[in-house]
């Protein structure tokens, strides 16, 4: 499975949709994930990944890792996950 689909199935299953609803440009507000939604996809993908998201929920725009959309989460995803190989 690539992380592509692995990102989309996790974020599938925060907003209770199926996989085929979620696109590479859908952001979490259009899929309807609030703020604890987001902190669970966190943690969901960092322990499907082995990583650790440098994300602060409290001042997400301070942070290095881009949740614009699921696109550019997984590219956040996959740099994260080449540093710590």
């Amino acid at each position: 499975m690539s992380t592509q689909d692995k990102v989309i199935a996790i974020v599938a299953e925060q907003a209770l949709l199926e996989p085929s609803d979620v696109t590479l440009t859908s952001t979490l507000e259009d899929l309807g994930i609030d703020s604890m939604g987001l902190v669970e996809c966190i943690f969901a993908i960092e322990e499907e990944f082995d990583i650790s998201i440098p994300f602060n929920s409290n001042t997400p725009e301070d942070s290095d890792f881009d949740i614009t959309n699921v696109a550019t989460i997984i590219a956040g995803i996959d740099k994260l996950v080449s540093q710590n190989s």
